[in-house]
Parts: structure tokens; sequence; C-alpha cells
């Protein structure tokens, strides 16, 4: 990282550049903030607020996209507490092990990169998710829930809607990972889980299943239908949008799909024939997904 030491006190400026030099950073001194903001291409500026005479509002307004690590002597209203509110990011109380400012510089240049990954995250998101509308009141549902979709993008907008609307942390997990249960049971109450795969549980395994997630805030998607459980059940449907934006379905949802839309406008055989599988294999696909044929 390129590092802007500004420090009156030149032997101690160089005794760190040196050390922070020794770890890989290129690092640059002067003496007072008026020579400091000619320049604002730093990832980090220490600043001395030891400096007399000297404003050091205009140096916290230049680097506001830097890391500004405030060095003092003493803790008082003028050389923390303002340059804080001011928008520096912390302090470091002089005399300092130069591995506590490492790990000031490391801890923040870390949190700087996660919120940038957010921030594209959430635009990903977003763009994701733009067309994946629902008709459910968020602020009046209760949790868990139970989700029933035959796309789960559907699922997946309406959980990361409700992590956001209900600003609660979000934590995901899959029921095909072999330690998920373990996994729940280990997440704090007031962390959000969204949970997909439902339908992968056998039957002997869903009470374990409803009886852990009892006391969590959760919701719990699956896409096949959700039966014989204690806890409220939404249905999203988009069977006829679902193609939209070149959405690619799994061949199993495809089929599903198919079978739901169309299996009242040809008959079993001409059905079967264009999904390219037996009459037999059909009526499994129906029994699977528990579709009723109308008559």
């Amino acid at each position: 990282m390129k590092i802007l030491i500004i420090e009156n006190e030149i032997y101690l400026a160089q005794s760190i550049a040196t050390k922070l030099g020794e770890q890989g950073h290129v690092c640059e001194m002067c003496t007072s903030t008026k020579d400091a903001i000619r320049s604002s291409d730093y990832d980090v500026v220490l600043l001395s607020t030891n400096i007399n005479g000297q404003d050091f509002l205009p140096v916290i307004d230049t680097f506001k996209n830097s890391i500004v690590i405030l060095m003092v002597s003493y803790i008082s209203n003028d050389t923390v507490s303002k340059p804080l509110a001011a928008g520096a990011k912390d302090y470091i109380l002089k005399p300092f092990m130069i591995e506590e400012l490492v790990r000031k510089i490391d801890h923040y240049q870390d949190y700087e990169k996660l919120k940038r990954r957010n921030v594209a995250y959430e635009k990903y998101l977003h763009h994701t998710f733009i067309n994946a509308k629902h008709d459910q009141n968020i602020t009046s549902i209760e949790l868990p829930l139970f989700i029933s979709s035959s796309f789960m993008k559907y699922a997946d907008a309406f959980a990361f809607e409700y992590a956001q609307t209900k600003d609660m942390p979000l934590h995901f997990i899959s029921l095909s990972d072999a330690k998920s249960l373990n996994e729940i049971a280990s997440i704090p109450q007031n962390v959000l889980l969204y949970i997909i795969d439902y339908q992968v549980l056998k039957k002997s395994e869903q009470k374990t299943f409803c009886d852990l997630i009892a006391s969590k805030q959760a919701i719990i998607a699956s896409s096949d239908k959700i039966e014989d459980v204690e806890f409220p059940v939404i249905n999203i449907k988009n069977e006829n949008n679902v193609f939209d934006k070149g959405e690619i379905l799994p061949i199993e949802d495809y089929v599903k799909f198919i079978v739901l839309n169309y299996q009242d406008k040809y008959p079993d055989t001409e059905l079967s024939k264009k999904l390219g599988i037996s009459r037999k294999s059909l009526w499994e696909k129906r029994k699977k997904y528990d579709i009723v044929k109308k008559k």
C-alpha cells in the first residue's frame, strides 16, 4: 500500500516508514498539513495531531477516501474526538508498537474491501431479482416460514428482501450439505437463516429439522410442495414468466413447468413425446411433483 506519514518529528516518521517499508509498503513523509493536501493518492494516511498550529480537518477531508489513522500523544476533543467526527477512521496513542499500527491498518483495509464488495453484491442482487416479484406483505410475516416455488430465484429474492427490510444479517445454508444441520444449530437466534433444498430431506429427517428451526429466525425454501409442517407456508407462483430475461431452468424444474402448464393442452402420449420421456416416466413425474391432472 501507499502510505503518507504526516509527522513533524522526523526521527519518528523515519522509524515508522522504515518498519512499514520492511513489510512491503511504500511510504512518503511530510511535516505539515499544507504539504500533505497537495496530493490525495494514498491508501493510508498516518496523521500526527501533535503538530502545533496545524488544521487537521482539511487533511481529513482531502483523504476522505483513504484510511486516516491519528497518531496522538494524549486524548482530547481536539486531538481525537473532532478528527474522528470529521472522518478519520481510528487513532493510536504514542508511543506505540509498530505491530499494533499494522494491525489497525490491516483491519481497516479489510473493512474497506468488504464495503466495496458488499456494494457490488447489492447491485448484482438488485439486477438479478428485478423481475422476481411477489405479493407478500413482508412486515407482517412471522418466522420460521416455508416457501414453495418451482423457481428458486423467487424464493431467493423474497429471503434477501426480507433480510434488507428487517435489517437482519443473513446466513445461507443448503440442506444438500451433509453438515447443514450442525451449522443451523450453531447460528445465533438474531441471525436470519435462509435454508434451501428442503425437498432433499427424507420424511424421517423432516421432523428433526422442524424441531431444530422452531426457535430460529428462518426462511426455508423448497422446489416441491410442502406438507405436514406446523409453520406458515407460502407458495410463490411464477409459471407465466419463468423464462423471462433468458433464464435457464434445471431439467427437473423444466419438466415440472411443462407438465403443469401443458398437460391440459396435450394428451399424455404427445406430451411425453415432446418431453422425450415415456408415458410411465410422465406418470412418475406427476407422482413425484404431486401434480394432479384434471379430468
